[in-house]
């Protein structure tokens, strides 16, 4: 018996989990559309009246265990185009016809069978019966997905599921599956009361206090990189008039991704970059070589068109705010500067405790892109000198870069070993010249500068979402919506020295609550460990007599009494790991 790579062994499954699906509803007349292979496993979008629900997935599972066992028979058949067509058309599979139209003039048309009945549209390869096809697989669960991406066509079903080529393997996965379940951040943004979305607004997140808490430590972190580097930070508007993106370049290559809007009869659009308003504010002013690099950053606030079924959670988002910035400089300053850069945004990846980093350099996109290759080949070169003096490792990832540049960017690994672009470096040459921006240089000619892009989180909100997951909600002390939580033991008698040590802990500016439920003590400590608070503060007769506090920290189930002195002590300790190794507060 021939062995088959797994891919082969996953593209088998899909087509089993399809026949299953037709076999237990031959009434519904299933209309099968695509079944593709994915990472670990596969999908298939099926059509039909009945709604599978996660209820279904067991049963559907039973029938392609049973297919399985049958060891039903796989055929390979090569056909004409218009065989195929009558083949499907019979079987009345409308998607499988549509897609048959659409294949190229010459290329193999085959579809394979199965068994007595099942048939599909597929280049294979495959295996030769159904018995070769591992046990090892679980349907996960079900999704609504527009037939080829196209929200004008009808919605299918897609149910997904994982493939492995042994028990063992699939064990590991589903495990893996369940600690990613628990750290989802949308669940626990909801647990931990810090964002959630309305349908009012989709893609548009709305932070409870909590959640605003977090969100403005990254930023007030990110404000702290910036003192450090030398930058100066600029706000623009939100709408700009249209014809500045037919400048930028915006307009031919993003605008489907754009919002619009008129005013006085004129179009504006509602800015997805703030890289426009930081062009029109350097070209507003003369500028000397003695300048550059001249370094604006903005916390700014844009907007992009996603597709309704591309959105996820804070990840994948309609407004958001990027970290951004934009350094003008001279094309001698560049390898120094991305240097420096790439030095800023390891600090900033490891303090936050991403240790493993992949470092991409994207090269220039094969259609949507503007300039001569003569300055792609100019930009391109640069960054790659910058990475290699640098002395790090990176990975080349042809047509990858913007459409004004290429960029460097930054992939960090969460607890789960899981990959996530953040930050970013790109590198414009085409920009300056559209926007007609110049220096002074030292001849006292006028001279085109270069301009780098760069976003060191990515987005505040994509950021929120990535780290939430690698810490699985519970946050280092200086990130913590609430650092700790007071709870009198009898609130009638430890109530009023339990307020007192709030008030001094908020005064030293502390984030601190006291807990003055009429619960009993056993429910208010679990509810405290559930929510993550760093330190839970246990105030008793004890306590009151020695003019001390009870600590115990998350997680844990020992207490260690203090002075108010040393508590002080040791929570200013924790809230200035707020400041990178090597980096004093400005």
């Amino acid at each position: 018996m021939a062995k088959h790579d797994l891919e082969t062994l996953r593209h088998s499954c899909a087509h089993v989990m399809a026949q299953a699906i037709m076999e237990l509803y031959p009434q519904e007349e299933p209309k099968l559309g695509i079944g593709p292979t994915i990472e670990n496993g596969f999908y298939y979008d099926i059509d039909m009246e009945k709604r599978i629900s996660d209820d279904d997935l067991s049963s559907i599972e039973n029938k392609m265990n049973e297919i399985i066992k049958r060891a039903d028979k796989i055929t390979r058949h090569e056909v004409s185009r218009e065989e195929a067509i009558e083949v499907f058309t019979q079987k009345k599979q409308d998607y499988k016809v549509e897609l048959i139209k659409d294949l190229p003039e010459g290329e193999t048309i085959s579809y394979y069978t199965q068994g007595d009945s099942f048939i599909d549209l597929c280049r294979g390869p495959h295996v030769e019966t159904t018995r070769q096809i591992p046990t090892s697989f679980k349907l996960l669960h079900t999704a609504g997905a527009y037939w080829r991406g196209d929200e004008t066509r009808p919605m299918l079903q897609r149910v997904y599921a994982v493939c492995f080529d042994d028990k063992k393997k699939l064990k590991e996965h589903l495990k893996f599956l369940e600690e990613a379940k628990k750290r989802d951040h949308r669940k626990l943004g909801k647990e931990l009361s810090l964002f959630h979305f309305e349908e009012c607004t989709p893609g548009n997140p709305f932070f409870y206090p909590k959640g605003t808490v977090v969100y403005n430590s990254f930023i007030e972190f990110a404000r702290r990189i910036l003192r450090a580097y030398d930058y100066e930070e600029v706000l623009t508007p939100l709408i700009l008039d249209v014809d500045l993106w037919h400048t930028s370049g915006h307009y031919q290559n993003y605008q489907e991704n754009m919002y619009f809007t008129v005013v006085d009869e004129k179009e504006y659009a509602v800015k997805p970059m703030n890289c426009p308003g930081h062009m029109l504010l350097f070209k507003s002013q003369a500028h000397s070589y003695r300048d550059l690099p001249l370094r604006y950053a903005e916390f700014g606030k844009v907007h992009r068109y996603e597709r309704s079924g591309a959105m996820a959670g804070l990840t994948r988002v309609r407004s958001f705010v990027q970290d951004d910035a934009h350094i003008y400089l001279t094309q001698d300053q560049i390898q120094a500067e991305v240097q420096s850069l790439i030095e800023m945004f390891l600090i900033t990846y490891k303090h936050f405790g991403f240790e493993d980093i992949k470092i991409n350099l994207s090269t220039r996109p094969e259609k949507k892109k503007i300039g001569s290759d003569e300055i792609w080949d100019l930009a391109e070169d640069a960054l790659r000198k910058a990475l290699e003096a640098s002395g790090i490792e990176y990975q080349l990832k042809e047509g990858d870069g913007a459409f004004y540049g290429p960029k460097i960017d930054f992939d960090v690994a969460d607890a789960l070993k899981r990959y996530h672009q953040l930050g970013t470096i790109q590198l414009d040459f085409m920009m300056p010249e559209r926007f007609d921006l110049t220096y002074n240089n030292s001849e006292g000619e006028k001279v085109r500068p270069v301009v780098i892009h760069r976003a060191l989180l990515g987005s505040i909100e994509r950021f929120f979402g990535v780290y939430l997951e690698h810490v699985a909600g519970i946050f280092p002390f200086w990130i913590a919506p609430e650092q700790a939580i007071i709870v009198p033991v009898n609130n009638d008698i430890h109530g009023e020295y339990a307020k007192s040590i709030a008030r001094k802990l908020k005064k030293k500016g502390f984030r601190v609550k006291v807990d003055l439920r009429n619960e009993t003590m056993g429910l208010k400590t679990r509810q405290i460990q559930k929510s993550k608070v760093p330190f839970m503060i246990v105030i008793g007769d004890k306590e009151m007599e020695s003019n001390s506090l009870a600590l115990r920290a998350h997680g844990t189930k020992f207490t260690k009494v203090l002075s108010m002195d040393e508590a002080i002590e040791k929570f200013t300790q924790l809230d200035n790991e707020k400041i990178p190794t090597g980096m004093s507060e400005s």
